[in-house]
């Protein structure tokens, strides 16, 4: 009777003897870690989707000049009456001092993706009788398209920015009634320039698209008298919860102001960490009646078994044989569970990704259960199994052979 052979012999008869509790408990176990598993990639999918639309137009960190103050000419004397009400000085666009060093310097630190120096400023865009309020960007296109991924937004044209062109958002284009190679002219302050479209791109949001008007970097500087200079630069990181990270440390180092994508999105932030405290609750709580479940299997299993339990003891099983068999059987329910579980969670997803459609038809968003996970919910699983199974176990360990055999 030595080694594991006897044990998995006696915990997998016992389970076929008890065979509707054992099919009853098994399914038990598939349904929880389904759900857990479904749950798991639902939000993380959600959460990604939410992220890639926030965050599809936007940088992680943009680095800014600090606002211009109003500073007293005088100090104050000692008893003269103080000002209590001082009017806020307008702001006007202001050069980043020496970005053009900043920017190597961010190119160099790990983790970044991509910089982009721009100067944006509000102009007005006219094409015949039409006139539309636009929010003007002088960017160098190839870093401006790594940072925002406008590769994946054209719509129409190519992503072009030479001398004379611009890029426009898709229904700024549609309120102009102009499309590629039409001509439009952009009134900044005392300065206007006739621009040729090159392309249309589509950000996923109405508001973007109603006012992004893309030019070359050099013509956003004369348009907006600012030779050589940019008024901010907006930065991609490889990891976006890096972000908050990185802006605390550059606005340490630099005389800037440095947002990240948390400052500027607070609530969407704290709706997301609302959705991952949900997701760890459900996920506990559903591993708890997991535990409850196999447990209450096992202790039944124990009263019913009292009689072979004393047999076993009584032709020379060892109390600690008995308690692995018992840890056996928690553990092949709970292993053979969390794998229909897997299955079962598998085949929701891809329920939920060919028949769950958005307003347009398409897909509402793209979930996965990814292998990480999934492996990681079963054994979880499987260890509660074990877990559920050593009060039972014990017990039966504990049975003196001879009243068990009585009984």
């Amino acid at each position: 009777m030595r080694g594991i052979g006897f044990e998995l012999t006696v915990a997998v008869r016992f389970l076929r003897e008890g065979r509707f509790q054992s099919l009853l408990i098994i399914f038990g176990v598939a349904a929880g870690v389904a759900v857990v598993a479904y749950i798991s990639a639902l939000v993380v999918g959600l959460q990604q989707n939410t992220l890639n639309k926030t965050l599809g137009a936007q940088a992680h960190v943009v680095i800014t000049p600090l606002e211009e103050r109003v500073l007293p000419v005088l100090p104050r004397e000692s008893g003269a009456p103080a000002f209590t009400d001082t009017q806020a000085r307008a702001q006007r666009l202001r050069n980043l001092s020496n970005w053009p060093l900043v920017v190597a310097q961010l190119d160099a630190r790990p983790g970044v993706a991509a910089v982009s120096p721009l100067v944006a400023g509000s102009g007005l865009a006219q094409r015949g009788e039409a006139t539309r309020a636009v929010t003007v960007a002088g960017v160098e296109i190839e870093r401006y398209a790594r940072v925002v991924g406008l590769n994946s937004k054209l719509v129409a044209g190519t992503l072009r920015l030479a001398p004379g062109e611009a890029i426009a958002g898709l229904t700024l284009a549609s309120d102009l009634g102009v499309r590629v190679g039409d001509r439009i002219t952009l009134t900044t302050g005392n300065r206007s320039e006739v621009l040729r479209l090159t392309g249309l791109v589509d950000l996923g949001v109405r508001e973007l698209n109603r006012r992004t008007l893309l030019v070359p970097l050099r013509t956003g500087q004369t348009l907006f008298d600012l030779p050589g200079g940019a008024t901010q630069l907006d930065v991609t990181l490889n990891d976006v919860w890096a972000a908050q990270a990185l802006a605390r440390e550059l606005a340490q180092q630099l005389p800037y102001k440095v947002e990240s994508w948390q400052d500027t999105n607070s609530q969407l932030v704290s709706a997301l960490n609302a959705q991952s405290v949900s997701t760890t609750i459900i996920r506990a709580v559903v591993m708890v009646v997991v535990v409850l479940g196999i447990a209450s299997v096992l202790v039944v299993s124990v009263v019913q078994k009292q009689r072979e339990i004393g047999i076993l003891r009584a032709t020379g099983a060892t109390r600690g044989q008995v308690l692995r068999v018992f840890l056996l059987q928690g553990a092949l329910v709970g292993g053979l569970g969390s794998t229909l579980g897997v299955v079962l969670a598998t085949a929701l997803v891809f329920l939920f990704t060919r028949f769950v459609r958005g307003a347009d038809g398409g897909p509402l968003f793209d979930i996965t259960l990814p292998p990480a996970m999934a492996l990681q919910v079963a054994v979880v699983a499987a260890l509660a199994g074990v877990l559920a199974a050593v009060a039972p176990a014990r017990r039966a360990s504990r049975m003196d052979p001879a009243q068990a055999i009585r009984t």
